[in-house]
């Protein structure tokens, strides 16, 4: 008979890769997480985890079941919050990831909003440009950009947003304010995935390419934005990023009616028999 008990010792040192993290997280003894996980190899008579000195490796069955149990927790969670939240409050810990960029300007909005509406739940972000594994991870819902490559996931698009050319009013006092046939003239910010090839911009139905020029290129979006407050040039952000700067007037766009092809986000989350409610109401909360 299996120990019930070991499994969600089991799961939470798979997902942390550790031992001893697991054993802080848990509040329990290094000895008796690693007796717990033990116990529940001999009790199902199978190698879950290769150990060495320095790093933990799960077996194929090791991952077969720990994707197993992940997603048999999610389903008690889900009933237990479905039970005690029956009074309308969301309680438990909400699991978020998403990349740098949108952690560090759309994520906090979206969980100020989900707390302002459920002050009894709690949240932990794991803000990574890593594609974290949502099951394997324990993760209740991700923010992704495009399209989902992981078909076996559940997305919901909630926004559309598109890049936009903005500056500071530094710049625009030293340099002057560019129309459309003067933009090239203008030092831009180069983010790194356009570093290459002529940007397309579009006004409606008319398309044009543009050149980007400038000393300054760099692969993430934070540091763009923190160069064109600096007034280092022209930079090409997400009105997601930009926006806050934007309605401080610490950023203006520029020959606004032209923008980059728009893009979207979606929540994504592992499929389940129920979605727990802190996860309806995270989705709820966002659109």
């Amino acid at each position: 008979m299996t120990e019930l008990d070991s499994i969600p010792v089991f799961v939470k040192v798979a997902q942390m890769g550790s031992f001893t993290q697991a054993a802080r997280v848990l509040g329990m003894p290094n000895t008796t997480v690693s007796a717990k996980v033990a116990q529940l190899e001999r009790s199902l008579g199978i190698t879950l985890m290769q150990r060495t000195t320095r790093k933990l490796h799960l077996t194929e069955a090791g991952q077969t079941y720990l994707e197993r149990c992940v997603r048999a927790l999610a389903e008690l969670e889900a009933a237990e919050s479905e039970i005690t939240s029956n009074n309308g409050e969301i309680r438990g810990v909400l699991r978020i990831t998403s990349s740098v960029d949108i952690g560090h300007s759309l994520l906090p909005r979206l969980v100020d909003r989900f707390l302002d509406s459920n002050p009894s739940a709690e949240v932990d972000l794991i803000v990574t440009n890593r594609m974290v594994d949502l099951v394997g991870e324990g993760v209740d819902v991700a923010i992704r950009a495009g399209r989902l490559k992981d078909s076996s996931l559940i997305a919901k698009k909630f926004m559309d947003s598109q890049f936009g050319l903005y500056a500071s009013k530094s710049y625009l006092k030293e340099h002057g304010t560019p129309t459309i046939k003067t933009l090239e003239k203008f030092p831009f910010i180069k983010f790194t995935p356009f570093k290459n090839e002529p940007v397309e911009i579009a006004n409606g139905s008319q398309k044009m390419m543009i050149n980007l020029k400038g000393p300054v290129q760099v692969d993430d979006l934070g540091a763009v934005r923190a160069m064109a407050l600096l007034g280092r040039g022209i930079a090409i952000l997400p009105d997601f990023v930009a926006e806050t700067d934007v309605d401080n007037s610490d950023l203006i766009q520029v020959v606004p009616e032209w923008v980059m092809t728009s893009g979207f986000f979606s929540l994504v989350y592992p499929p389940q028999r129920f979605v727990s409610p802190k996860v309806r109401a995270f989705i709820d909360s966002a659109e």
